[in-house]
């Protein structure tokens, strides 16, 4: 690194990485974005002179010695690889979730990182929203008594005809699209050992991409887990965590707007109470809590949470997929 700036190199100009990403790296003090790749010469060279940084070819990205770090945002089918290609070419990676399609390639992504004593995350921006540490503090004091279900839902219109999350070939479905925010919302309030007792997924009979899905999880302390995710709705994002004494809710718990105050709602039998959050930049705190682990040089044992937290949605993905009772639907995928 140089004078301690971090220099990112975005791999893959996806829709997401020009909304979110290279406006949140602007933002984002002691980083600086010196590459870009795309597909196509035209889209990187549109994206460098819009964003900054020099347009390249995705191999020229992974071999620049002006890269520290990699912003991935590709399909997910090829996350594997790139990522992979990245942590042995030493740079550090932050793949925008899921990390992979499958527990074993995650598996080996996280034992590379770590032999390498590289920074590997996966991207869910909504873990650094301070909305999430309120909420776990309120359940930790006691105000729900004891918790019985955490439920969550993350529903969206449907995406356009053509989209790449209807594309087998590139990881499509909603499962790894969508459903991966309530499942690592569980993760967080009820910790790791949770197990999939059931779940359902609506598919498009031609293709066999999962459009919408329900699944049941439960906690190794017997709590349950209901959570709902898919393209067919209208959007939601949302959790709630009920106990014995109270209710607590939260919408727009995944994406909210850079300048969205939450609003938690807790209920008790004869008593409601609201609290009104400060707003928070979630894409900009993960990319500098990203940036300042690099600068750290933080340790594998330091980003153990981090990789092992992504071990754990990728097995629970494959279980959801493993029993999952598919429900067949003719025309699902609007053309």
């Amino acid at each position: 690194m140089e004078a301690n700036r971090v220099r990112w190199g975005v791999l893959g100009c996806s829709a997401i990485a020009e909304r979110r990403a290279l406006p949140a790296l602007h933002d984002t003090d002691g980083s600086e974005i010196t590459g870009v790749a795309s597909r196509t010469a035209a889209r990187a060279e549109r994206f460098a002179a819009e964003h900054g940084g020099t347009a390249m070819t995705y191999e020229q990205l992974i071999d620049s010695p002006d890269v520290d770090a990699i912003y991935l945002s590709l399909p997910n089918s090829l996350h594997f690889d790139w990522t992979k290609r990245a942590l042995h070419a030493g740079k550090h990676v932050l793949c925008e979730k899921p990390m992979t399609v499958s527990a074993e390639r995650t598996d080996e992504l996280v034992a590379l990182a770590a032999e390498r004593g590289l920074v590997l995350r996966e991207n869910f921006a909504f873990l650094h929203h301070p909305q999430h540490d309120v909420v776990r503090e309120l359940v930790a004091r006691g105000r729900l008594g004891r918790l019985r279900t955490f439920s969550s839902a993350f529903g969206i219109p449907s995406p356009k005809p053509g989209d790449i999350r209807y594309d087998p070939a590139l990881g499509a479905g909603s499962l790894l699209d969508v459903g991966v925010y309530p499942i690592r919302a569980a993760q967080l309030m009820l910790g790791d050992g949770l197990t999939v007792a059931g779940a359902t997924l609506r598919v498009d009979s031609e293709t066999g991409v999962d459009m919408a899905g329900h699944a049941l999880l439960v906690s190794e302390n017997g709590v349950f887990a209901d959570l709902e995710f898919g393209f067919q709705h209208s959007y939601r994002s949302r959790y709630a965590l009920w106990g014995d004494a109270a209710r607590l809710s939260l919408e727009r718990a995944f994406t909210p707007p850079a300048e969205h105050r939450p609003l938690l709602r807790l209920d008790e039998q004869d008593h409601a109470e609201e609290f009104v959050l400060d707003a928070s930049h979630q894409f900009r705190d993960s990319l500098a809590s990203f940036a300042a682990a690099v600068r750290d040089g933080r340790s594998a044992e330091d980003e153990r949470p981090w990789l092992r937290a992504a071990r754990e949605t990728a097995r629970l993905v494959e279980a959801v997929q493993g029993v999952a009772v598919r429900v067949k639907q003719r025309g699902a995928i609007p053309s």
